[in-house]
């Protein structure tokens, strides 16, 4: 039998959701700032006495309303916080699990894709991904296999806000570690990031892609084009990046480096005349041409717009550029 106490306990707990059932909008929304502001930090256990062992039943109700609800955007701070409570409730893996059976996931991830939700209301839903990604590899590969990369990356790069941008950053950094079944579906978002117009995003990626990189081992070829899109921009941070972007290519074989070096000479010389001068005074066009010389790997001759036979390829893997006298002089000049 249950003593008296434990049975006023339960009681309490069943006018409460009696309450919370009946309640329309406002006063739900008064209910969850409550739970927020006297359940900071606490633990599943104290979590289990403050609801008489039934916290669950709490949780399930606001989880509903969420599902009801998310995209009219209806109290959704205070939804997004009061699950928050649940998911970092130490000893509190069970609400976890709750949560993900009810489709828990997916619906974070949507809250990313919806316009009319607030920037704020999106930071939270980041928050909780970042919760449940940092609970298990099982669960970060749950995140991915709900294409979760793909619309975590498409918020990152239309997001105007910095702070909930450097959110972002971190849950991708986390999904990019101890994930080896989807590592690599990490790797390519953030590659692909780097041709965003954001130039936030930009920045942040090519740091979180030098961690990956390591893990990864060997770079991804496609990585070539989205790091010399990133050489154009004007934003002083993304230049900062930009001293180490580079060094993320030293894994690609020598002919694909020789391709993104090729690539690279050209944007240079492209926009600046003074650039190519100086180029071809450091004798780079000697070294294009025994690039195109390769008949081994023919992606070097196609950065550089030229088809050859094999007797032109000969030729120019042995030539010797000779520069013309009063360039050379000029060229002299100008470096002392």
């Amino acid at each position: 039998m249950t003593s008296i106490k434990e049975q006023a306990a339960i009681s309490r707990l069943i006018t409460f959701l009696q309450e919370w059932d009946s309640a329309g909008k406002v006063t739900r929304k008064h209910i969850l700032e409550n739970f927020i502001l006297a359940n900071q930090d606490k633990t599943g256990p104290e979590l289990e006495i403050e609801f008489s062992q039934g916290a669950s039943l709490f949780l399930a109700r606001i989880t509903a309303w969420l599902r009801l609800t998310y995209m009219y955007g209806t109290c959704l701070e205070q939804q997004l916080k009061s699950i928050g409570i649940f998911l970092s409730a130490a000893s509190g893996q069970r609400y976890l699990l709750e949560f993900l059976e009810i489709g828990g996931i997916l619906t974070l991830l949507e809250i990313l894709g919806l316009k009319q939700v607030k920037e704020e209301d999106k930071m939270e839903s980041v928050k909780l991904l970042q919760l449940v990604a940092k609970s298990g590899r099982k669960f970060k590969e749950l995140i991915c296999e709900s294409y979760g990369v793909r619309s975590i990356a498409e918020f990152f790069a239309t997001s105007k806000s910095e702070a909930t941008q450097e959110q972002v950053q971190i849950l991708l950094d986390t999904l990019g570690h101890g994930n080896p079944k989807y590592q690599n579906q990490v790797y390519k978002g953030l590659i692909a990031l780097l041709k965003c117009t954001s130039p936030k995003a930009q920045q942040l990626s090519l740091q979180t892609l030098r961690i990956i990189q390591s893990i990864v081992g060997k770079a991804h070829p496609s990585i070539v084009d989205s790091v010399l899109s990133v050489l154009r921009s004007l934003n002083f941070e993304v230049q900062y990046e930009e001293a180490g972007s580079l060094r993320l290519m030293e894994s690609l074989p020598a002919y694909v480096q020789q391709a993104a070096a090729a690539k690279t000479i050209g944007i240079l010389a492209q926009e600046s005349r003074e650039v190519a001068e100086e180029l071809i005074f450091l004798n780079v066009v000697h070294g294009l041409m025994c690039a195109m010389g390769n008949k081994d790997h023919t992606n070097d001759a196609a950065n550089l717009y030229l088809n050859m036979d094999a007797v032109q390829a000969d030729i120019l893997a042995t030539n010797i550029v000779n520069i013309p006298a009063d360039c050379l002089a000029k060229g002299k000049t100008s470096f002392t």
